[in-house]
């Protein structure tokens, strides 16, 4: 079988009661790895530990673009080498005008640089805004393709919510992704926000990106953000949907 990590942001009502017990639920499940959207307070070796104890793989974390500030990223660095982990992914930062942009992406090829250096990529993840056309506002994807030479983390669902096929974008960027968020959900309607939904449970085409993803070799990082009932619910409806493909 495929091995998929998951996005800890999926079980984040259980992660900030209890960090060890949740990772361990996670890797009984049959998760092999996890990206981690925060750390609560736990130490760097504290966390090798759970992640050694519980023989799981770290795919990436989401750093935000504040921990790799001149005064941080050294610090963040040295977390980053002492949990195992090779992927930071930005889950995000501000481009609501150009100037933010300006900021974003002169930021993003001040630290790629400084973090291959230590053996590191660094990838952009995205929802949906970085697509959009907006007044007075460039589309900030073109200009993060164009403009760095920065990894791509796709999130497969929000480029689908935003009109973009998943399965021809993330081939057609096939080169700069390491990982992609596989995801599933219902697109934005009128006056019906976008509704992330557990794999196999949506309308985005999962079993297509899945093939898709399989066949160019990435990292495949499930998430699920609903937390219906729970997080851990939600993630087990995940990997029993991915079990019952038989990838």
């Amino acid at each position: 079988m495929q091995e998929y990590g998951l996005q800890l942001y999926s079980v984040r009502d259980a992660m900030k009661k209890d960090l060890p017990g949740t990772m361990k639920k996670v890797a009984e499940l049959g998760y092999a790895g996890v990206e981690f959207a925060g750390f609560f307070d736990y130490s760097a070796k504290e966390i090798k530990k759970i992640l050694d104890d519980n023989g799981l793989k770290v795919f990436g974390t989401h750093t935000v673009l504040g921990e790799l500030t001149d005064e941080k990223i050294g610090a963040t660095i040295e977390y980053m080498k002492e949990i195992g982990n090779k992927n930071v992914v930005i889950p995000g930062a501000p481009i609501g005008n150009k100037t933010q942009q300006n900021a974003t992406l002169a930021r993003i090829n001040i630290v790629q640089p400084i973090l291959a250096k230590e053996g590191l990529t660094l990838s952009f993840h995205n929802h949906s805004h970085e697509f959009a056309k907006k007044c007075f506002t460039p589309v900030f994807y073109p200009r993060l393709t164009n403009e760095t030479s920065c990894g791509l983390e796709v999130d497969t669902f929000w480029a689908f919510n935003a009109g973009i096929d998943p399965v021809a974008h993330i081939e057609k960027y096939a080169s700069r992704i390491r990982l992609i968020h596989l995801k599933d959900g219902f697109k934005r309607k009128l006056f019906k926000p976008a509704q992330g939904m557990s794999l196999g449970s949506g309308e985005a085409p999962v079993e297509a990106v899945l093939n898709k993803a399989i066949e160019l070799g990435f990292g495949i990082v499930v998430e699920s953000e609903t937390q219906k009932p729970d997080g851990i619910s939600e993630v087990k409806r995940c990997i029993d949907y991915l079990k019952s493909l038989g990838k």
